[in-house]
């Protein structure tokens, strides 16, 4: 199903995107500048990857503002460190695609795990892409990974100081049908 009909049934029908379709978590009503140890969305969670190794603090992340847009994002808040958020599913996903923004010189890189811990792909950018004039929001974009069962991702790349924020995440379950034909394409012959 495109997106655009998605979109046009749930404008329609109030359905919104079908159990079996892609589910979409933004951080709208989420508070901004408060660090907390983890937040969860509809049972998918996000918490730093690991413990701070350079101080006894507890890892945390926190919701960041968008500026020059109404949008939040989520990222590591503990400034001094660059640690992997760590997004885990409550059921394995076949594609996630992250909606990113980060600090000028930060690169950025997405990392899909099994359940046994082990990489089953990667998606990266050596540098952000960065504003055209200071009245511009710091552009967006999307990395997308696929696996046939992947339970968790991991986005880093921003150096210490720097940040690396997503704002959108979007995930599709291991165990969707495949997409309908397009109904514009010809018919298969008769056998």
């Amino acid at each position: 199903m495109t997106h655009a009909r998605v979109l046009f049934l749930a404008l329609l029908g109030g359905l919104g995107v079908p159990a079996d379709g892609p589910t979409v978590i933004t951080f709208d009503a989420a508070e901004a500048g408060k660090p907390m140890p983890s937040y969860t969305d509809r049972g998918v969670a996000f918490a730093p990857a690991h413990p701070p190794k350079k101080s006894r603090a507890a890892g945390r992340v926190m919701f960041f503002p968008h500026l020059k847009t109404p949008r939040k994002g989520i990222l590591n808040a503990i400034a001094n460190e660059s640690i992997p958020v760590e997004v885990r599913f409550p059921k394995p996903v076949a594609s996630v695609t992250l909606t990113l923004w980060g600090a000028i010189g930060s690169g950025a890189v997405v990392e899909a795990y099994g359940a046994d811990g082990k990489v089953a792909d990667r998606a990266s950018r050596e540098r952000v892409p960065e504003r055209t004039g200071p009245e511009q929001p710091i552009p967006s974009f999307d990395l997308t990974v696929k696996a046939p069962a992947i339970a968790y991702v991991r986005f880093s790349g921003a150096p210490p100081g720097g940040y690396l924020v997503c704002d959108e995440v979007r995930f599709t379950p291991a165990d969707a049908p495949a997409s309908p034909p397009d109904s514009t394409q010809a018919p298969p012959p008769p056998r």
